[in-house]
């Protein structure tokens, strides 16, 4: 049998019996559907976290105190972990490779100016946190490179904090007080919006060694340090971890680079996806069983049909290779039909709400299509097979 009159005859059969044809079309086209929109904001979740996390860059490492191990002392108890000092920070500014390094020390105060209070984040930094964090400054200058012993009483405001407490005016030049002292401001950031459900334009900047002194503290809670592009982040880290434990005597430290954190949260990305996918999966099952369904059906009520055919010469072959044709069709149609129906309604979520991230990678809709086809492949081979098994003789006798 030639390849026209199969689909000729695969053809006929669909159109035959419409409503049962697109009663089976709708089956597979919702599940098409369901896991196209799903893993569509899969996606989009997928690709917004990880840009919040990269817009930092890519080519940094974090230093935190303590080593992070299995045992030890419960939590809340003092730790033996030596504090990490200016000195340390200034050590680690010289080393090859290096390209900023800024301390970080933060809390939570009330800041006042002008007759206005505002609680917000405090971030006590270094000179170089805005080159760090890529992050810009609007108006004004950035904290100045003092002497981390005797920094003098600077604060940068974000631009939420600035509007807060100053409205429309300049705020340069100005004096704060900030949990009780004073700061006088000589810069404001451009607005950067939220991270992780932390306002990073609700804050304030002032110097590390401030902070220490405002929050009573002797070291700095975490210090982020760029490298310059090209160069291995283990190759940094190696020489970061060797510095450290030569000035404080053992491996009292933590080390996560940018590219760990980022392996880890993609994998995690990714099984989130796939869970969703899975979930839309389901619905693909049904449409499986609604082509098994209908394709034994059409068997049952083709038999006649059948033997004609063997008793003309037809294959069992051939007999198989229609009902699969016929089965694959209509899950192809379907997958096709809940492609388009996917891809719109992610499309329409996207302009009714743009800040939800929907992105629909070629890929999947690749996948998505040929999952349709081979459910069809699948849920018709039991149907076929028992169609090319079928005596000729018997199938010419039934009515």
């Amino acid at each position: 049998m030639l390849w026209p009159d199969f689909l000729r005859l695969a053809i006929r059969a669909i159109t035959a019996h419409r409503l049962r044809s697109a009663l089976t079309l709708l089956g597979i086209a919702v599940g098409i559907a369901a896991v196209i929109l799903l893993t569509s904001i899969g996606e989009g979740v997928h690709q917004f976290v990880l840009a919040q996390f990269t817009q930092f860059g890519t080519n940094v490492i974090e230093l935190t105190p303590g080593k992070v191990s299995t045992g030890g002392a419960p939590q809340g108890l003092p730790s033996s972990a030596r504090p990490i000092t200016q000195e340390d920070v200034a050590a680690l500014a010289r080393l090859p490779g290096v390209s900023g390094v800024t301390p970080i020390v933060w809390g939570n105060s009330e800041v006042e100016a002008e007759g206005r209070l505002r609680r917000s984040m405090v971030y006590g930094v270094g000179a170089n946190m805005a080159e760090v964090f890529r992050m810009a400054v609007r108006s004004g200058r950035f904290l100045p490179q003092d002497d981390a012993a005797a920094a003098r009483a600077f604060v940068v405001l974000g631009s939420k904090l600035k509007q807060e407490l100053f409205g429309s005016r300049n705020p340069l030049g100005a004096r704060v007080r900030i949990a009780g002292q004073h700061f006088r401001v000589i810069g404001v950031m451009e607005s950067k919006g939220q991270f992780v459900g932390m306002d990073l334009d609700d804050t304030a900047y002032i110097p590390a060694s401030q902070a220490l002194a405002l929050y009573n503290r002797d070291g700095m809670m975490k210090v982020d340090l760029t490298y310059r592009e090209g160069t291995p982040s283990a190759l940094i880290a190696g020489r970061v971890s060797e510095l450290l434990k030569a000035r404080h005597g053992r491996e009292d430290f933590t080390l996560t680079t940018q590219e760990d954190m980022l392996r880890t949260l993609g994998k995690i990305l990714d099984v989130l996806t796939a869970a969703v996918a899975a979930i839309g999966s389901i619905s693909l099952l049904v449409g499986g069983v609604g082509i098994v369904t209908i394709m034994s059906i059409a068997v049952a009520e083709r038999t006649q049909e059948i033997g004609l055919l063997v008793a003309l010469g037809a294959t069992r072959r051939s007999i198989l290779a229609l009902f699969l044709g016929e089965a694959v069709m209509l899950s192809a149609a379907g997958g096709v039909i809940g492609l388009a129906a996917g891809i719109g309604v992610a499309r329409l979520l996207q302009l009714a709400a743009p800040a939800m991230p929907v992105h629909t990678p070629l890929l999947y809709v690749l996948l998505a299509e040929g999952i349709a086809i081979g459910i069809g492949l699948i849920a018709g081979v039991w149907p076929a097979r028992r169609a090319a098994r079928l005596d000729p003789v018997e199938a010419l006798r039934a009515e």
